[in-house]
């Protein structure tokens, strides 16, 4: 998997770098600015996630996000603030971003967003959101909901995933999520939650 990683802050951009790297990604480059973020995409091809900074130099609120997302030929491009609003996340998200990230999010968090957009999904963390999906009590998104559902019907990772029109591993991913938010120990348990919580 390769990833970019555009950001003003030395700091923020390495210690992300180092993240990825020890999880495993394969591959990461990092620009300062949107500029050099559009040459590096020019010169070595698009990347499977681009991470934009919404405040670093050239970026001009989000005509930034449009301009990088065609240069990574309309592949993942995700907004990372530490300072952004909800607003700026919501107009990011509707402008075409696969995902908003806060700096604040912890590093395995990271990695899973990452992967999560890599795999074509829109990635948004719950608590800064404060959204209200389809679970009844806001606790999980959409599509975990979904996933949950065929867990409950006893279906496989695989047989979800073909249901949903998913890789496998984008539905593994959201049974390790869906039962962090749901403190259930495996599939079982969850399904039982779910069943009690008529979240399904």
């Amino acid at each position: 998997m390769r990833v970019l990683i555009a950001d003003d802050h030395d700091l923020v951009r390495e210690t992300i770098g180092a993240f990825l790297l020890a999880a495993g990604i394969s591959e990461v480059k990092t620009a300062a600015s949107l500029d050099e973020a559009l040459v590096i995409a020019d010169e070595t091809g698009s990347f499977d996630v681009v991470l934009l900074d919404y405040n670093m130099p050239g970026m001009n609120g989000l005509e930034g996000l449009k301009r990088m997302r065609e240069a990574n030929d309309d592949r993942p491009v995700a907004i990372i603030s530490g300072t952004a609003t909800r607003d700026v996340a919501d107009a990011a998200l509707s402008g075409g971003a696969s995902g908003f990230v806060p700096k604040t999010l912890a590093s395995k968090s990271m990695v899973t967003a990452i992967r999560f957009m890599a795999a074509g999904e829109i990635y948004a963390p719950f608590g800064f959101m404060q959204e209200t999906p389809a679970a009844g009590d806001g606790l999980l998104t959409k599509r975990e909901v979904d996933v949950l559902r065929g867990i409950c019907e006893g279906k496989s990772n695989k047989e979800i995933a073909r249901d949903l029109d998913l890789q496998e591993v984008t539905v593994k991913l959201h049974v390790k999520t869906l039962s962090r938010k749901l403190d259930a120990r495996n599939r079982t348990h969850a399904a039982m939650i779910a069943r009690d919580r008529n979240l399904v």
